[in-house]
């Protein structure tokens, strides 16, 4: 929920499950459907909590989120609702170092390109901006990779 600006722009916080409230379980089930198969989604740290873990696997759907067992403020040993039955599997370890990949291309385009705050209206505008800022990272990528 957005506050009214004020002369100081005060917002409210974000709730803390904010981000996870838009499931994307519909998309996921009618996947799981087409192919006839378990399969696999990475997800960051946000989404490690037991309800989300739980409804992922009721759905035939293996979470690889990445385990949020950092220590609290209060001192406390967070506990991952990911456990060994995932972790154990190359698979997982593979999902997590292309999420990573993935979150270097945007964390690039922030820092570096245009994404922080985009400067366009419309759909097609704001997905033309997107495509500059991916081939212009894909330039940059070329002699890293030519050199390897």
């Amino acid at each position: 929920m957005v506050l009214p600006q004020t002369r100081r722009s005060f917002r409210a916080p974000p709730h803390p499950r904010a981000e996870r409230n838009p499931s994307p379980f519909p998309c996921l089930k009618a996947k799981v459907k087409k192919l006839g198969r378990r399969i696999t989604v990475g997800e960051d740290k946000a989404y490690d909590t037991a309800d989300h873990v739980t409804n992922l696997r009721a759905i035939n759907v293996t979470p690889h989120v990445a385990q949020n067992d950092s220590i609290t403020a209060t001192g406390k040993c967070r506990r991952s609702a990911i456990d060994g039955r995932t972790t154990r599997h190359q698979g997982y370890g593979i999902s997590q170092s292309c999420r990573a990949m993935t979150e270097c291309i945007f964390g690039w385009g922030k820092q570096h390109g245009t994404m922080r705050k985009t400067k366009h209206r419309g759909i097609a505008a704001v997905a033309a901006d997107f495509l500059l800022n991916l081939i212009a990272y894909n330039l940059i990528r070329i002699p890293k990779l030519v050199a390897a």
